[in-house]
């Protein structure tokens, strides 16, 4: 390709040295015989884009510009152009002549050979017309003819076009034309098969390593190939001559097409998301705008998509020439040959889009530097892709290697531990069967004992080993398992024991991630405060490679004999106890049979809570609630109460809990809802103002049969929704957000009023709860219980009520239990009470009777008062 533009461009800067008089509009281009021909032409602006021939030969001669070059870039022009070349044949022979304009993508080029002042030809060609027929089987627009010794002849040719106006004409000897294509053609065959060869190669990589990386750079040298195709006029030659309409599309779409995948290729590559977020997100923006030209192109004008993807080339090309240096300044080996690979292409995009856009003029860089530029870049960035397909080769060996010896030391350990069947291969402690068999040994000896097995597992295992690496989880696994050993060992209270081999035994690994001590109570003189200590130790951060983990540990514990007579019962039960375990990061969970929701009894409660349900044997007590200000009830919140058969009354702190974890709650919800609701319009002939609450769980608000649930019953009891609130903690609007939202702005919709009960009591985001369509806020009962004798509780409930306020809420305060406390809330601001003091909870028919009375003393006070 260079060799070819060489040549060219040395008979064209020959032709300019010959002729580098100044020429007027009708001096003849000479034809002397083996002299290079001296090409200019003159040129007239058609604007209008319509005149005819025998307009243009009524043209004075003062009507004519001259471009002495021989070649005019007029940019991007709705406008044709004329151009008015005459051809002196001054040798001794017939001389057999090509006129060439040397630029593919004209749309409308018509030639007007006249020779005294008749039209002898007229060649219609351009890219807007079938390929075929032309009169030279080649991309280019041109036209043989002949002058005999001493002929002159006038070429006229007309040029229009929706792209860029570049008119670089050159007049040939026929030989001399063929045996310059001849090489141009070898230069090309030479430029478009090295870039089939990369195409096909790192096709093949892809398909045999699965590495997006190779896919992306071999369909962006796809794309760059289809387009240099395309600009040169090969696609339309070869692939489609018929189709001059999908020849402009291939041409548009091949611009955002090899952008797109370029881009990916950078950002992979250059592993750009890693050390530049700016550049990975000015990247991603980059490909978006690509995206949308790639699908837009083909339903705009041709005119607007070249140069929209003209202007578009100097920011995409700009953005990568940036990301190499930035990638290679951030240590990234692949930079260094990104940007000496990207910046050649860079300057032949720049070139090549301001020759399109007419604002570079048409010479041998303008034409080629893209293509050079690619060439360039392609050769660079297939050693760059070797280097790193070397590198990752080598590394995957050692990798290979050091897993190898790895794993034939870890298989020669399995094979030492298949013998004794004792130790955990990682970290060397005794296992499961040691320690079932130790503690049912020692519960034997001392039947009379007081023990507790306490275990403990590490729940931010598996994060580590998939964040980490497996060597890196094992070995602080092992790290935590050396730690718990040493801290065992100052604790009296550990039972210790000794295996065959002399070693003592204190903690044992129950599982991967689970760890087991038996402690001997009566040895705990300390009420296991140095074991809360130690608990404490374990909880903090541990150091591995520089790095703080968190391993999070979980603390649970059995008793012998109330939780268990043997070992495996009593692991079991204290695993079951670690769930059971507060919030706190040290805190160890002890069984409780009650809480123990896989407990066969506790499971035959809620199948007890369905029949109860089912048969209406459950019933609503309700509590007031008292407006602060006038002293009226103006709502009653409803809470169940179920009385067992057999049991007798359970509370709902022990079966609530079970029904939400067990699916239960939503029977519980909807056969709560429809009985408050049908004592509403009861309570409502004493006052028909009253509200009543209804308290939902977080497993009802991701139902999707809330809303059916209170239209149905809204509907069939005949209540106004703006008497109904729904109550819920502020943790189980924290369960699931998003969904919790939604559910709740449904709620809202429908005209329920939303009440945050337990306020204070959770861990919540404020940001988050100041979202929820709320109208009031509930204070947890564990603000209030102190607030006359505790000048902090006192600060904090006035600041949690103006927060409220501030939000729009009103404030109910709850578990209310003296006059004194209720005076203060007043005084405080709040706007409602709620608690033992006002009332206890009452059977519906007990609350009508307590309503009653209250209503007729709140009124006869009023009555005093005035």
């Amino acid at each position: 390709m260079i060799l070819n533009v060489s040549l060219r461009a040395f008979f064209l800067i020959l032709c300019v040295c010959v002729g580098q008089f100044a020429h007027a509009a009708g001096d003849p281009v000479v034809i002397s015989q083996n002299v290079p021909v001296s090409n200019h032409f003159g040129y007239w602006q058609d604007t209008q884009a319509s005149a005819s021939i025998d307009e243009v030969l009524a043209l004075p001669e003062s009507a004519w510009q001259v471009q002495p070059s021989g070649k005019a870039t007029f940019g991007i022009t709705h406008s044709a152009y004329w151009l008015k070349i005459p051809v002196l044949n001054r040798s001794g022979d017939s001389a057999n002549l090509v006129a060439e304009l040397g630029y593919p993508q004209l749309d409308d080029v018509v030639f007007y050979v006249f020779s005294d002042n008749t039209l002898v030809r007229e060649l219609k060609t351009g890219d807007t017309r079938p390929f075929y027929p032309r009169d030279v089987d080649h991309p280019n627009m041109l036209l043989r003819f002949q002058l005999a010794p001493g002929e002159e002849k006038t070429l006229f040719i007309r040029v229009s076009t929706e792209g860029t106006m570049v008119l670089p004409l050159t007049i040939w000897h026929e030989h001399q034309f063929f045996e310059a294509i001849a090489t141009e053609q070898k230069l090309h065959f030479l430029f478009y098969g090295s870039l089939t060869v990369i195409v096909l190669m790192n096709l093949a990589v892809f398909l045999t390593l699965r590495e997006k990386l190779y896919l992306y750079y071999a369909l962006a040298v796809f794309g760059y190939l289809v387009f240099f195709a395309a600009i040169r006029g090969f696609t339309f030659q070869h692939l489609y001559p018929s189709a001059p309409y999908l020849h402009a599309h291939v041409l548009a779409l091949s611009m955002p097409f090899l952008a797109m995948f370029s881009i990916l290729f950078c950002m992979d590559f250059l592993k750009v998301r890693s050390h530049s977020p700016r550049l990975w997100k000015a990247l991603v923006a980059m490909l978006t705008f690509e995206v949308l030209a790639f699908i837009l192109f083909p339903f705009i004008s041709y005119n607007a998509a070249i140069e929209t993807a003209s202007l578009s080339a100097f920011v995409f090309f700009t953005l990568l020439l940036i990301a190499g240096p930035v990638s290679w300044a951030s240590g990234v080996r692949a930079g260094a040959f990104f940007t000496l690979a990207w910046t050649p292409l860079t300057l032949g995009v720049v070139a090549t889009a301001g020759r399109a856009l007419g604002l570079l003029p048409e010479n041998f860089f303008t034409e080629y530097g893209m293509q050079i530029g690619s060439g360039l870049e392609a050769f660079i960035l297939t050693l760059a892709l070797a280097d790193r397909l070397y590198r990752e080769r080598e590394e995957k060996i050692t990798a290979q290697a050091d897993s190898l010896r790895i794993e034939k030391a870890r298989n020669e350990a399995h094979n030492r531990l298949a013998e004794a069947m004792t130790h955990d291969p990682v970290t060397g402690l005794p296992n499961r069967n040691r320690f079932e068999w130790m503690v049912d040994q020692q519960l034997q000896l001392d039947p009379e004992g007081h023990y507790m097995v306490g275990v403990a597992r590490v729940t931010r295992l598996k994060e580590t080993n998939r964040t980490l690496g497996l060597e890196r989880s094992e070995r602080l696994l092992k790290r935590i398992a050396d730690q718990m050993s040493l801290l065992a060992k100052q604790l009296p209270m550990i039972h210790a024991t000794e295996d065959k081999l002399g070693r003592t035994e204190r903690v044992y690994q129950l599982s991967g991630d689970s760890f087991g001590v038996l402690v001997d109570v009566g040895m705990a003189r300390d009420n296991f405060q140095s074991l809360n200590n130690a608990l404490k130790i374990l909880a903090n951060p541990v150091m591995l490679d520089h790095i703080g983990i968190e391993p999070n540990p979980r603390f649970g514990a059995a008793s012998y004999p109330e939780h268990g007579q043997t070992a495996a019962m009593l692991i079991r039960n204290a695993h079951v106890g670690m769930e059971m375990a507060p919030d706190a990061p040290f805190e160890t969970g002890i069984y409780s049979r009650k809480k123990d929701i896989y407990n066969e009894s506790r499971l035959t409660l809620m199948s007890d809570l369905r029949d109860a349900l089912q048969h209406d044997q459950t019933e609503l007590y309700y509590q007031p609630k008292c407006c602060l200000t006038t002293g009226r009830v103006v709502g009653v919140e409803a809470l169940i109460r179920w009385h067992h058969p057999e049991r007798g009354w359970v509370s709902p702190m022990e079966f609530i809990p079970l029904a939400e974890k067990t699916g239960v709650i939503r029977h519980l919800t909807r056969w709560v809802v429809n009985r408050a609701l049908r004592d509403l319009n009861i309570l409502q002939l004493l006052d028909p103002d009253l509200t009543i609450s209804v308290n939902i769980s977080a497993r009802d608000l991701t139902s999707v049969e809330l809303r059916g649930l209170f239209e149905t019953k809204l509907k069939r009891h005949e209540i106004d929704a703006r008497h109904i609130t729904v109550e819920l903690t502020e943790t189980a609007a924290m369960d699931d957000p998003n969904t919790g939202l939604k559910a709740l702005e449904t709620l809202a919709s429908m005209g329920l009023s939303v009440s945050i009960d337990d306020f204070g009591a959770g861990y919540s985001s404020l940001s988050y709860l100041k979202q929820i369509p709320a109208t009031e806020i509930k204070l947890d009962r564990s603000l209030i219980h102190d607030i006359d004798t505790n000048e902090q509780s006192r600060v904090i409930v006035e600041t949690a009520i103006n927060m409220g306020h501030g939000l729009g809420y009103k404030v109910v305060a709850e578990g209310i239990e003296s006059e004194q406390s209720a005076n203060l809330l007043r005084d405080l601001g709040a706007d409602m009470i709620q608690g033992y003091w006002l009332c206890r909870p009452k059977s519906l028919e007990e609350l009508e009777t307590w309503l009653a009375a209250h209503i007729k003393k709140t009124s006869d006070r009023h009555s005093a008062v005035r």
